[in-house]
C-alpha cells in the first residue's frame, strides 16, 4: 500500500479499477479503429472517395465526441462518474452494431456520430477517476496502463477486422438470423460492437470514490477563469499533444490502405501486421513512457509529461517519415516497429498532465478541455489532412505514401516546438497548484 498525506491510497482495488477502465478503453478503441481496416470495402460498396471516407473516420466521430465531452465533464464533476460511463459504453456498443446494419453513406455517418456521442463519456471521467485513486508519483504508470486500451483496442481492431474480412470475403457475404445478408465490412461492425454490452455490466463493479453529493459544489464556469490564468500551459499542452495525435490518427486511418496500395497486400495481411505491432511494440512504448515520466518526477522535473512528449515526437519525426518511402514492404515494416514504440510513448503522461495541472474540484472539466482540443484537432485534421494531400495536392491514390510522410513532418516539428515553448509555463502551473494543496 502506498499513500501520501491527504491524498489517494494505492491498493489492489485501485489497480482493479484501472484494469476495468483499461478494458473499457479497449472496447472504445476497437469500435472506433476497426473502420480504418474496412476502407477499400466500404468505398467500393458505397461508392465514396477518400475524402468522404475520412469524414466517417474522423469528422463524424470527433466533432460530437469532443463537443459533448465538455458538458458531460461538467455533469461528471457533480454526479457519479461510473454511471455516466456505463451509459456511454452501452450507447457506443449499440451504435457500432447498427453501423453493420445500414447500407447507405448517410446512415453510416449517423451511426458513427452515435459512436462518438457514447465515447464522449469515457476519457475525461476515466482520467479524473484514476487520479483520485493514485498518488502523483504513481499516476504516470497508472495512466499509461489505462492508455494501453488505445493500443490494445486498435490492435484488436486490426487483427479481428483483418481476420473477419479474410474469412467472410471468401463467402462474399454472410447472413445473420432474422436479419438480411451482410457485406463483410458490415459483419465486422456487428461482431465487434456487441461485446461492449458485457463490458458495461462489468463497469458497474467500479466504485466512484468521490461522494455523490460533493462537499463543495462546483459552480458553472469555474474552470474557465483557471484556464485563462494558465492559458499558455493549457494551450501549449493541448495543441502540442493534439498535433502529435493528429499524426497518429492519420497513420491509424490510412496505414492498412497504404500497405494495400503500395505493396499489393490484402486487407487481412495489413490488419495482422498492424495489429501485432500495435499490441506488442505499442504496449511496450506506452509502459516505457509512463515509467520515464515517473522517473522524471522522482528526479524533480515538474514538466515530466512534456519531456516525454518531446522524446516521442523526435522519435516519430525520424521513423514515421521513413517507413512510407521504403522501396519494399519488409523495410517499411521494420521502420513501423520503431514508429509503434514512439507513437505510444507519450500518451499515459499526457493524460496524467491534464489532471495534474487542474484542481481536484474541476479535474474532470480540465481533462475534458484537454481531450476537447486533442480529439477535435487530431480526429478531424489527421485523417483528412492525409486524404487532402492525396486527393488535392498529389492527385494520385498511389501517392498516399508521400501524404503520410509530409503530414508526419509538419505535425511532429510543430509538436516539438510547442512543447518546448510550454515547458516553463507548465512548471509554474504545476508548482503553484502543489503549493496551494
Amino acid at each position: 500500500m502506498l499513500a501520501r498525506p491527504n491524498g489517494p491510497v494505492e491498493t489492489r482495488y485501485a489497480w482493479y479499477v484501472v484494469g476495468v477502465l483499461t478494458l473499457t478503453n479497449v472496447s472504445g478503441f476497437l469500435d472506433r479503429q476497426v473502420l480504418s481496416l474496412l476502407v477499400p470495402a466500404i468505398e467500393r460498396d458505397l461508392g465514396i472517395s477518400d475524402t468522404q471516407m475520412s469524414y466517417l473516420i474522423g469528422l463524424s466521430f470527433s466533432v460530437f465526441y469532443t463537443v459533448l465531452g465538455l458538458p458531460i465533464a461538467w455533469w461528471a464533476d457533480r454526479a457519479n462518474r461510473r454511471n455516466i460511463m456505463v451509459g456511454g459504453v452501452t450507447l457506443w456498443s449499440v451504435m457500432t452494431t447498427l453501423s453493420g446494419l445500414v447500407a447507405t453513406y448517410p446512415r453510416l455517418l449517423l451511426a458513427r456520430i452515435g459512436v462518438g456521442i457514447g465515447e464522449a463519456t469515457l476519457s475525461a471521467p476515466s482520467v479524473s477517476l484514476i487520479t483520485d485513486y493514485f498518488p502523483r508519483e504513481r499516476v504516470g504508470l497508472a495512466m499509461s496502463v489505462w492508455s494501453l486500451g488505445i493500443f490494445l483496442g486498435s490492435g484488436l481492431a486490426y487483427l479481428i477486422g483483418g481476420w473477419i474480412v479474410g474469412v467472410v470475403t471468401a463467402a462474399r457475404s454472410a447472413r445473420l438470423p432474422v436479419l438480411a445478408v451482410l457485406h463483410p465490412w458490415q459483419m465486422v461492425f456487428v461482431l465487434v460492437g456487441t461485446p461492449g454490452l458485457l463490458i458495461a455490466l462489468l463497469l458497474l463493479t467500479v466504485r466512484d470514490p468521490r461522494p455523490s453529493r460533493p462537499v463543495q459544489a462546483v459552480r458553472r464556469g469555474t474552470v474557465l477563469p483557471y484556464v485563462r490564468a494558465n492559458l499558455r500551459t493549457f494551450a501549449t499542452l493541448g495543441v502540442g499533444f493534439a498535433l502529435s495525435a493528429a499524426v497518429n490518427f492519420g497513420i491509424a486511418a490510412w496505414l492498412a490502405t497504404f500497405l494495400v496500395r503500395t505493396y499489393g497486400w490484402t486487407p487481412a495481411q495489413a490488419g495482422i501486421v498492424q495489429g501485432v505491432l500495435t499490441m506488442t511494440v505499442g504496449v511496450a512504448g506506452t509502459l516505457a513512457g509512463g515509467r520515464a515520466a515517473d522517473a522524471f518526477v522522482r528526479l524533480g522535473h515538474d514538466d515530466a509529461p512534456l519531456r516525454v512528449g518531446i522524446i516521442g515526437a523526435a522519435g516519430m519525426l525520424v521513423s514515421a517519415s521513413a517507413y512510407p518511402l521504403m522501396p519494399t514492404a519488409s523495410l517499411a515494416v521494420g521502420w513501423l516497429v520503431v514508429v509503434n514504440f514512439f507513437a505510444a510513448f507519450p500518451w499515459g503522461p499526457a493524460s496524467a498532465a491534464a489532471a495534474e495541472i487542474t484542481p481536484s474540484s474541476i479535474r474532470t472539466q480540465g481533462a475534458a478541455l484537454y481531450f476537447f482540443v486533442l480529439n477535435l484537432v487530431a480526429g478531424t485534421l489527421g485523417p483528412t489532412a492525409v486524404a487532402f494531400f492525396t486527393d488535392r495536392v498529389f492527385r494520385d491514390p498511389l501517392a498516399l505514401r508521400y501524404s503520410l510522410a509530409v503530414v508526419n513532418c509538419i505535425g511532429m516539428i510543430a509538436t516539438i516546438g510547442l512543447l518546448v515553448v510550454g515547458m516553463p509555463a507548465y512548471r509554474r502551473t504545476s508548482q503553484a497548484l502543489a503549493a496551494s494543496r
